[in-house]
């Protein structure tokens, strides 16, 4: 028996014959299955597996595809993917290029609504705490809108009748739409660097389809409205529409006309307050006056209005008396301090040396003054003075006995 001739191909025209025949027959592929072995490189690109009970296959979606999703995709979400299917030649393996992912049993706009409203709220974003006060009267409102909106319509409508003492700046922008949510970001971190800043910024626009109002649930612009120095009134869509935008601005309001019922007073309520408190004004003031004049009624019947010098002619009295009844304590305490004088000046002359005079005693003393106690403390011819009761005596030592 002649050998067969064998014809072999490479292994790369194997593959690709193989790659050109899926291709051809997947096209385009709906795959459902659960998302498994995630992993988001640097490159943009997100790779994982889709697997049921029995088999798993390889999917890749690109960096640009991966762009666009309007949520994160984790392992464990159930996905509907469309894609083609290609062979991977390193490998030798088959993978599903995906263009278009579509989670089971929620719209993806609703999941990725619900993903970044996680996100933030786990950030702070809606904290109340970190809400801005709205100024009770401002003077000069910016409005980001699209300016042939009915929403601007129905703002300025109902603000001019409230209050017409605000200036509004009208900043245009679409509101919805690609791009739309770079206009609207941009334009309130513009509102932040105004030579002639506004007090408050108003985001609005009118109810639609949760596509059609996409734009303000958009990062970009949530970040923005925290980020904002400026107080921030949201007022998107209508009643039962509700948006990020919402849950971050310093103050929701249900549609366009409630953001300007927000922002100011009723002129009407303002006026009838005013009147309030102008009545209120008037009737204290006249409760005071009426005080008042019944407090100098009471004043003009005192005695001191009536005799005033009464009480003068009283304080005189008092002082002459308070002065006579000094006068008699100093006296008592002069003859109390003579008496005592006297008394001390008998004693005195008891004990004094001049009293010893008297009674015939002298008093001798030297040349110098001192007195002389002793013959040993003068000398032959030495000068003596005696003090005798009346006058002194001048001597000279002429003899000195020593016993």
């Amino acid at each position: 028996m002649p050998e067969q001739k064998i014809s072999p191909v490479t292994v790369s025209v194997l593959t690709d014959a193989i790659r050109y025949s899926l291709n051809e027959v997947f096209k385009t592929v709906w795959v459902e299955g659960e998302v498994s072995g995630l992993t988001t490189p640097q490159s943009g690109h997100v790779y994982f597996n889709l697997k049921d009970e029995s088999a798993q296959l390889n999917c890749i979606i690109w960096r640009t595809a991966a762009g666009r999703l309007p949520f994160k995709i984790k392992n464990g979400q159930k996905l509907i993917c469309g894609g083609s299917i290609d062979v991977y030649p390193q490998r030798g393996s088959y993978q599903l290029i995906i263009q278009q992912v579509q989670p089971v049993g929620i719209g993806a706009l609703e999941l990725a609504f619900r993903q970044l409203k996680e996100k933030l709220q786990s950030e702070g974003l809606f904290d109340p705490a970190r809400k801005q006060p709205i100024p009770r009267y401002p003077k000069r409102v910016a409005v980001i809108t699209s300016p042939t909106s009915a929403a601007i319509r129905d703002f300025l409508q109902v603000l001019t009748r409230r209050w017409s003492a605000t200036d509004v700046l009208l900043v245009p922008v679409r509101v919805q739409g690609d791009g739309s949510a770079d206009e609207i970001a941009a334009a309130i971190k513009r509102l932040q660097t105004m030579e002639d800043p506004v007090d408050v910024i108003v985001v609005t626009r009118g109810g639609g389809s949760i596509e059609d109002l996409w734009s303000f649930n958009e990062e970009k612009v949530c970040r923005a409205i925290s980020e904002s120095r400026i107080p921030i009134i949201s007022g998107v869509g209508h009643e039962i529409d509700v948006t990020l935008c919402d849950l971050v601005a310093d103050v929701r309001a249900l549609t366009p006309s409630e953001a300007a019922e927000r922002l100011v007073p009723d002129r009407a309520d303002f006026e009838r307050q005013l009147g309030n408190v102008s009545q209120r004004m008037q009737q204290a003031l006249t409760a005071k006056i009426e005080n008042a004049e019944l407090r100098l009624a009471r004043f003009s019947n005192h005695s001191a209005l009536l005799k005033p010098l009464e009480a003068l002619d009283r304080r005189s009295a008092e002082v002459d008396a308070l002065s006579e009844a000094m006068h008699q304590q100093v006296q008592l305490m002069m003859r109390l301090k003579e008496t005592n004088l006297v008394s001390m000046a008998e004693k005195l002359d008891l004990v004094s040396p001049l009293g010893v005079l008297k009674r015939g005693y002298s008093l001798t003393t030297n040349e110098q003054g001192r007195v002389v106690k002793s013959s040993d403390e003068v000398g032959i011819g030495s000068v003596i003075q005696t003090r005798l009761a009346q006058g002194t005596v001048t001597s000279r030592v002429e003899e000195i006995a020593k016993r």
